[in-house]
């Protein structure tokens, strides 16, 4: 299983959400989802996703 880490484009060490398993795009809304379906959802657009590497960059609007 791979998990992933999302973080915020502008500020690297940032962390929005860990063990990321799902991520839902609906417009600028995303939403993600942890292996525990905790659920945390910002505005803004992905600007990168390595699954390979579990990291999940958001350029987020705020």
């Amino acid at each position: 299983m791979c998990l992933a880490t999302a973080y915020r484009t502008d500020a690297p060490d940032s962390v929005i959400l860990e063990y990321v398993s799902k991520v839902e795009i609906n417009g600028d809304e995303i939403t993600l989802i942890d292996v525990l379906g905790e659920t945390k959802t910002v505005v803004g657009s992905l600007a990168m996703a390595d699954l390979t590497g579990g990291v999940v960059r958001i350029n987020c609007q705020d």
